[in-house]
């Protein structure tokens, strides 16, 4: 891993401190207007980011796109950045 703030993977329910989010550009208002719609910010400058409205089902086809979605827009999780 590049940063120890970098998540090392995601799940449905995720929370990202304010090093985190700055460390993976969340959010991007352009790009992640689908995840700040199921986000809320904390007191403490981090983020709770829930991936789908029901828990993660990776059986369900639309989880899955989710998640996938999720890995494409921060590379840097699980340490997939090319950087």
């Amino acid at each position: 891993m590049r940063s120890p703030e970098i998540p090392h993977r995601l799940g449905w329910l995720n929370y990202w401190s304010d090093a985190a989010a700055r460390a993976i550009g969340f959010p991007d208002p352009a790009r992640d207007a689908e995840l700040l719609s199921r986000a809320r910010r904390t007191a403490t400058g981090g983020w709770v980011v829930r991936l789908t409205d029901e828990p993660l089902d990776l059986d369900n086809p639309a989880h899955l796109h989710a998640l996938k979605r999720a890995y494409e827009s921060f590379p840097e999780i699980g340490g997939r950045s090319v950087l």
